[in-house]
């Protein structure tokens, strides 16, 4: 429900427009040295009011730790990371109190744990406020498996709306995708993203777009077979995430209207090791590494809160229209970068350690 991994556990906890959002780390090994710079700056990445294509919400998010660190380094015991909400606004959403929002979880909740027991200040417990907690934790076990196992993590936008990036996946470094504010690597491609989340701003409306993740070093032989698969344990991750719609490794979809001897990837000896010359499989098969890196994608729908007219529900269920007010981004894809990327180093770290 609240808690996610394997060896490695993270039990997230907050709502948007409650007093703090954070996240308790359990099963991290003693004795790593703490980098707070490389989680404050993961949290950064991920945080609102960062440029024209965000939220205007703007929250410092100053990851406090307050247990599991001693002289600055890890002890072995749960790591508490907690954000304070110092930015939140909940009488903008007053009016929502007793609204469905489409494709919101407004309704969900409800039947969910009965009605007049959902915060529905910034959408609460559902909002991707609370996942500021699964990115300071994440970048924690990124950083270890970078120094400890040389496993790098670089997640990318690939796609907003319409525009999209046609290069292969590759590991981008920090700077070559933060050089744009979609974190889109190509510099034209990201300028035409821009064009279109701004017009999509201009028409109060939305856009969602796709983020490709490549973790290299990966070495064979992690996962195990049938239900406790590499790639499902990522699945289910990148599926938690507040607005995303797909998951897909490698080749993915589109090898479903190929035939085998387009997508098989054939193997051959490479430095005294097996590897594969494509890497349609995603660097995963029968559920375990194979040594290749791990390439998968991540599809967000468009971000439900528009400023368009909507017809819907009230919780009486009539029917009322809706003109969302509030603060909210345009794309919800740039800023999710870190996240994916977080996660996957959490799930990565699970069957590592």
């Amino acid at each position: 429900m609240n808690t996610l991994g394997k060896n490695i556990r993270l039990t997230s906890y907050g709502e948007s427009h409650g007093e703090v959002v954070g996240a308790i780390l359990d099963g991290f090994p003693a004795g790593f040295s703490l980098n707070v710079d490389y989680i404050q700056g993961q949290l950064d990445r991920r945080k609102p009011g960062q440029s024209r294509v965000s939220t205007p919400r703007e929250e410092a998010d100053k990851v406090i730790i307050n247990s599991g660190v001693f002289n600055g380094k890890t002890t072995g015991a749960p790591i508490h990371f907690q954000l304070k909400n110092n930015n939140a606004k909940p009488k903008d959403y007053a009016h929502l109190k007793e609204v469905y929002r489409p494709s919101h979880a407004d309704y969900t909740y409800d039947a969910r744990y009965g009605a007049g027991n959902r915060d529905y200040r910034g959408g609460g417990r559902s909002s991707a406020r609370v996942t500021a907690g699964w990115v300071a934790g994440g970048a924690l076990v990124q950083d270890y498996l970078a120094k400890e196992n040389q496993i790098k993590i670089s997640a990318y936008v690939k796609q907003i709306g319409g525009v999209k990036l046609e290069t292969p996946a590759i590991l981008y470094t920090i700077e070559e995708v933060d050089a744009t504010i979609v974190r889109c690597p190509d510099e034209g491609v990201a300028a035409t993203m821009i064009v279109a989340i701004e017009q999509a701003q201009k028409d109060k409306d939305s856009l969602g777009g796709i983020i490709e993740c490549v973790v290299s070093g990966v070495p064979a032989g992690l996962g195990n077979p049938v239900f406790d698969k590499l790639n499902a344990a990522l699945g289910h991750a990148m599926l938690s995430i507040n607005a995303v719609k797909g998951f897909e490794l490698g080749g993915g979809f589109e090898m479903s209207s190929k035939r085998g001897r387009e997508v098989n990837d054939s193997f051959e000896m490479k430095d005294g090791k097996p590897y594969t010359k494509t890497n349609n499989s995603g660097g995963i098969q029968g559920g375990i590494s194979n040594g290749m890196d791990i390439v998968f994608r991540v599809a967000f729908k468009p971000t439900a809160t528009i400023g368009t007219l909507q017809s819907t529900l009230n919780t009486s269920g009539d029917e009322v229209e809706l003109e969302a007010t509030g603060r909210h981004d345009p794309c919800v894809v740039p800023r999710a970068v870190p996240i994916v990327e977080t996660l996957a180093a959490l799930v990565v770290g699970g069957y590592v350690l």
